[in-house]
């Protein structure tokens, strides 16, 4: 029996212990609120001490292990908590974001699912719930957990931030950007949202927006790498390389293990030629995440500059194996595969098949309905223009003399201009055009609409599957005809464009059946227009000089190992001989230096090769002057350079190979007559490149530029082409 007296001190023992326990726990809950999470967990392991199975204080601890980033203590501890009340919501909910924190996504909703069943009116785990949704890729349901969230708490910036983050990835940015805007009205100062609404609005292409909402969010929180990152990649659209390139060091500065700033120095290196140093961010990139995707293709665009298409070709490979649906590695192999010398016409429009299932299919699904039209035959009809390089680039050359010369009692024009920069060569286009549109910060629903807005009749490509191309909007086909065209004339792959200009050489009949656009023959299927007649010479080199001197003027990423090994065959067997190489990658020592080690394995002197890199137009062509002949590089080979050369008088030895890229120089070659130009084999290039004396050199040099403007001059080829579009249109009538 215990001795009178001693229940009621027992009893005020028991309180006071209760008391100290209360008083410790919100001590600790104080500091821990304060961010002092030492002196927290000092007060926690206190009360543990005494009584191991409080359940506060082990959830706690557990929290405060997870903060300071202590993943399996924190475990362990909460795990212990939910043993002590297996029925409290918030330890089923801080259990979820550990296991979020672990990447265990799929077990941070169903953690999220329990602390749901406990407390539905609980907002934070709706919340987590869709953050991991989110994590797992589960968009449309990562939005449904959200919405729940924010039916509870309609105020919670995080979820209407977030949820905008998953219609970004459901491909939905407009509906993002509201998402976005709701939780800016909220909280003004909350930086996230400004970094996602500019990713949303680049996406849409509305870059001078996003370069605003970007400055906003540094003011905010100028250590933000992802709006730094963020701001790198506008800045990049609008060709702003030196500030780009500032923002993605500035990035790597604040974290050295960003990826994406890597990969964003890489982007700019570039387009600044500095091909080495790009390859360099890459590895970089690829060092800290192994597995990206973006990583890989950018890793691959530098194998490809530096001409090793199989490493290229390799990695676009990988970069699919990890995201099957990434479209810039699609994009890059349907591009260099034309530079291998393993694929042909069907493994071309296989590349481009893959791209119009992964991306084009899932386009054409968001189609508007058709405009009325007018099924006149012969009515006057609009022609639509759409490229990136109504500029100073090759590519406008081609098509620049169709739109100057054309019968404008039947065609009108309409140029789609998709490039965020102009000079004098594009404002010919625009005194060309009746109507010109600045597409290139226009999103592709507003193109879609605006085209069918113009009432076009024709809408032409002019970019293939090459830089600033809008195909996604060809995939929709807002014009009742659709063709491609000149910019990049192999194919597109994409059942929504009609036709594909081209020749019976570039794409013969019996491989014709494996593309999407039906072909259409042209006189050539390319032309060029006429350069200025002062850039040429009538003199040839050899007449001067007395040896032959021989001209690359292509892009170097084209020369394959077989032909720099032929190449070195010639001037071996011609010791007198000399090279000429000029392109604007030769800017880059590096690049050159390569270049030269790869001519010095077949026993080439370097000094019998003349570098040379970026000039102006009018001092590329006078460059011709120097050549006797121009050897065409292969399996890849010139479209505009092999032009340029006939032009200036130079002829062009070329090999036919099972590609339109690699048959583009011998096409132009036989549609003005010279096909004993053309080999289809190294051993018949070798004896044409051999053949010719100083007297037919110099024969040839006073004669080509008559002789091209009889078989494929700019208004005869106008003429044809327009032939083309009003045969198309009464075929489109008729049906």
């Amino acid at each position: 029996m215990a001795p009178p007296g001693s229940a009621p001190w027992a009893s005020a023992s028991r309180a006071q212990r209760r008391h100290d326990v209360a008083g410790t726990l919100a001590h600790a809950l104080d500091c821990h609120q304060r961010g002092l999470l030492t002196e927290a967990q000092k007060d926690y392991r206190q009360i543990l001490k005494k009584h191991p199975n409080h359940f506060d204080a082990l959830h706690l601890l557990g929290v405060s292990e997870q903060q300071l980033g202590n993943h399996e203590a924190a475990m362990r501890l909460i795990k212990r908590a939910l043993l002590v009340d297996p029925k409290s919501a918030a330890a089923h909910l801080n259990l979820g974001s550990l296991l979020m924190d672990l990447g265990r996504f799929e077990e941070a909703v169903a953690s999220s699912d329990k602390a749901i069943e406990l407390d539905p009116s609980f907002v934070n785990a709706h919340y987590n719930r869709g953050n991991a949704l989110l994590a797992l890729g589960h968009f449309t349901d990562a939005v449904a957990s959200l919405g729940g969230a924010l039916a509870i708490n309609p105020q919670h910036v995080g979820a209407h931030n977030n949820c905008g983050n998953a219609l970004s990835k459901m491909g939905q940015p407009a509906e993002a950007i509201k998402c976005y805007d709701q939780a800016i009205a909220l909280d003004p100062g909350f930086a996230p949202a400004y970094v996602n609404r500019s990713a949303a609005l680049i996406e849409l292409r509305r870059i001078d927006e996003a370069i605003l909402g970007l400055d906003r969010a540094l003011l905010l929180a100028p250590g933000n790498v992802d709006a730094w990152i963020n701001r790198g990649e506008a800045l990049l659209r609008v060709y702003r390389l030196d500030e780009a390139l500032a923002s993605y060091d500035r990035a790597r500065e604040l974290n050295p293990k960003s990826p994406g700033a890597w990969l964003g120095r890489a982007n700019v290196l570039t387009l600044f030629r500095r091909y080495a140093e790009a390859k360099g961010a890459c590895e970089a990139a690829l060092a800290i995440d192994p597995l990206s995707a973006q990583g890989l293709v950018q890793l691959g665009q530098c194998h490809a500059f530096q001409a090793d298409v199989d490493a290229a070709i390799a990695c676009f490979e990988k970069a699919l194996s990890i995201a099957p649906g990434h479209e810039s590695a699609l994009t890059n192999r349907i591009f260099t595969l034309d530079f291998s010398t393993k694929a042909d016409f069907v493994h071309h429009q296989a590349a481009r098949a893959d791209w119009w299932r992964a991306i084009g299919s899932k386009e054409a699904e968001r189609a508007a309905p058709r405009r009325a039209i007018d099924r006149d035959p012969d009515r006057k009809l609009v022609v639509g223009y759409v490229s990136a390089e109504f500029k100073r680039r090759s590519a406008a050359y081609t098509y620049r003399p169709i739109l100057e010369n054309r019968d404008k009692a039947q065609f009108d024009i309409v140029c789609y201009s998709n490039s965020p920069t102009s000079d004098d060569v594009t404002e010919t286009f625009k005194r060309s055009a009746d109507l010109w549109r600045d597409v290139s910060q226009w999103s592709d629903d507003q193109l879609a609409e605006c085209i069918q807005c113009d009432n076009i009749d024709i809408l032409v490509d002019l970019s293939g599957h090459g830089g600033g191309h809008r195909l996604r909007v060809f995939a929709r086909k807002p014009a009742p005809i659709q063709v491609t065209a000149w910019g990049h004339a192999t194919g597109t792959g994409i059942p929504a464009i009609d036709y594909l200009f081209s020749d019976p050489v570039a794409i013969p009949g019996e491989v014709r059946h494996h593309y999407a656009e039906q072909i259409y023959d042209l006189p050539c299927l390319i032309p060029l227009e006429p350069p200025p007649d002062s850039a040429r010479s009538s003199l040839a080199p050899v007449s001067q000089n007395g040896f032959l001197s021989y001209g690359i003027f292509n892009r170097v990423s084209k020369f394959s190992d077989s032909a720099i090994a032929l190449w070195s065959k010639l001037l071996s067997a011609d010791p007198a001989s000399r090279l000429v190489i000029k392109d604007a990658m030769l800017d880059d020592a590096a690049t050159c230096k390569h270049l030269v080690d790869r001519f010095a394995v077949h026993g080439v002197d370097p000094v019998r090769i003349s570098l040379r890199g970026t000039t102006d137009r009018e001092s590329h062509l006078a460059a011709y002057r120097d050549v006797d002949i121009c050897l065409d590089p292969y399996p890849h080979g010139g479209g505009v350079s092999t032009w340029e050369a006939l032009y200036m008088g130079v002829p062009v030895v070329a090999k036919l190979g099972d590609g339109v890229a690699s048959r583009a120089a011998g096409a132009i070659l036989s549609a003005i007559g010279l096909t004993d130009w053309v080999a289809t084999n190294e051993t018949e290039y070798f004896e044409i490149a051999r053949r010719p004396t100083a007297t037919e050199l110099e024969a040839l040099r006073r004669d080509l530029p008559a002789l091209i403007d009889r078989r494929c001059g700019p208004h005869s080829y106008t003429k044809a082409v327009e032939d083309a579009y009003r045969e198309m249109w009464r075929r489109y009538c008729s049906a």
